[in-house]
């Protein structure tokens, strides 16, 4: 076991958060990938998921070759549909509508490389929503501005009271890693761990 330089291939702060409670020193790198193109290939969720996390990573570690990478993506999976970030207030309402009342598969991704080392893993959470009315939806986005959050929803703020269930392996995948996964992946790449 060693300690390598780590890398979160990410901009994400609400990764850099998850990844600070393992008590691991890290820095945070953009990973600079045009996602649009590689939605654009039709591939399924999960290995859309699994893809774009890979993609992330790899372009980090072209320039740190040394160093332990962590990428990740993460999209909501519903009636044949991927959905990511609204990217607005307006958009994110618009999910939420068509997500209310039903469920959806929220699928995350991570990727960990080293220079001997390559896994990807995908975690997959079933969600139910509650049925609610436009009026309660804008209410939430109004408040937690989930337009940078896929699936629309903030689960550790406010988000948690849209949904009657959630079934998962791992709730911390929900934030954008899963935790517990990471930290197998981590030991296995031999990093050291607290």
């Amino acid at each position: 076991m060693c300690t390598m330089q780590l890398i979160l291939a990410s901009t994400s702060t609400y990764r850099a958060e998850q990844l600070k409670r393992l008590g691991i020193p890290f820095a945070q790198e953009d990973p600079q990938v045009d996602e649009d193109i590689l939605k654009q290939a039709g591939l399924p969720p999960a290995e859309l998921a699994k893809r774009l996390a890979l993609e992330k990573a790899l372009q980090v570690q072209q320039r740190f070759p040394t160093a332990l990478i962590i990428g990740g993506d993460q999209l909501v999976s519903f009636e044949g549909d991927v959905l990511g970030k609204p990217g607005s207030n307006e958009r994110a309402v618009q999910q939420l509508m068509r997500l209310q009342g039903t469920s959806h598969e929220l699928i995350t991704a991570i990727a960990v490389l080293g220079p001997a080392f390559e896994e990807v893993h995908c975690n997959h959470t079933r969600l139910t929503m509650r049925a609610l009315d436009e009026a309660a939806l804008r209410r939430y986005v109004e408040y937690d501005e989930p337009w940078n959050c896929a699936g629309a929803y903030k689960i550790e703020s406010r988000g948690i009271a849209l949904f009657e269930s959630i079934e998962s392996t791992d709730h911390s995948a929900i934030t954008g890693i899963p935790l517990m996964e990471l930290t197998s992946l981590l030991r296995r790449a031999g990093q050291e761990l607290p």
